[in-house]
């Protein structure tokens, strides 16, 4: 039977500016005598990889201008933080108190813009986290990294937990993917009584995040890598950026 198998990566360090996330990964599989088989593939937590990045910003360095002093007065929110927000987004999509929503500059509509403060050790509440500046790039030059170190490229999904318009709670969505179907379309298939299918489109790449994230966890559980096994190797490989729905297309606009 068809099946697949999630492995965390127990005892992961905090992971500091600089870090090689590749030796730190094949440190800790070596220490759970796990080898990379083809078809493998690595969910990592946006934040380690952001803080191996260096992407973090103090908000006592940030200036505040007219739109962000606006915004902080109706959502309630530091306008330090909401500045830092705008600088990595193109449009603010909807606000209220407590909820600032943007367009990142890389076409993610999220709530901050992806910065974040929990789990972000040192500065107490002056310090924040961005997203990786490439994370599609991010994820390549791990997969390469990791093929150098082990001798097998392994998919790569960055994953972060998104909330959603109409539903209560968030998932894990991929925000950089490499080496693995992101976007997969089906249609022009059949189903099981041979109608074409006209429609099917699954962002693949996401599924493989919202998986991992039931390991990985949401708070104090420092398990910031899983392993997932028992896809086929991936024939069409598409960044995650494939999954971005164009600006004309969206009817929520």
């Amino acid at each position: 039977m068809p099946q697949l198998t999630l492995t965390a990566l127990d005892g992961f360090p905090l992971v500091q500016p600089g870090d090689d996330l590749a030796q730190l990964i094949a440190d800790r599989m070596a220490a759970q005598d796990i080898t990379l088989a083809e078809g493998d593939i690595l969910v990592l937590a946006q934040k380690i990889v952001s803080k191996a990045e260096g992407r973090f910003r103090n908000l006592s360095d940030i200036a505040p201008g007219a739109q962000a002093k606006q915004l902080a007065d109706e959502t309630g929110k530091d306008p330090r933080l909401v500045q830092a927000i705008l600088d990595e987004s193109t449009e603010v999509v909807r606000k209220r108190k407590g909820v600032l929503v943007v367009r990142h500059r890389l076409g993610f509509v999220m709530a901050q813009a992806g910065i974040d403060q929990s789990n972000v050790e040192g500065g107490d509440d002056d310090r924040i986290l961005l997203l990786p500046e490439n994370p599609d790039a991010s994820a390549e030059a791990l997969r390469d990294q990791l093929g150098q170190k082990l001798g097998i490229k392994p998919g790569i999904v960055i994953a972060d937990s998104f909330g959603r318009p109409f539903r209560n709670g968030t998932t894990g969505i991929a925000i950089g993917a490499a080496g693995i179907e992101s976007f997969v379309d089906r249609r022009g298939d059949t189903d099981l009584f041979g109608r074409t299918l006209l429609v099917s489109t699954i962002a693949h790449a996401d599924e493989l995040a919202s998986a991992a994230s039931i390991l990985m966890g949401q708070a104090d559980e420092g398990r910031p890598v899983v392993l997932i096994r028992g896809l086929p190797p991936a024939q069409n490989p598409l960044p995650s950026s494939s999954l971005i729905r164009p600006l004309d297309e969206d009817l929520f606009r």
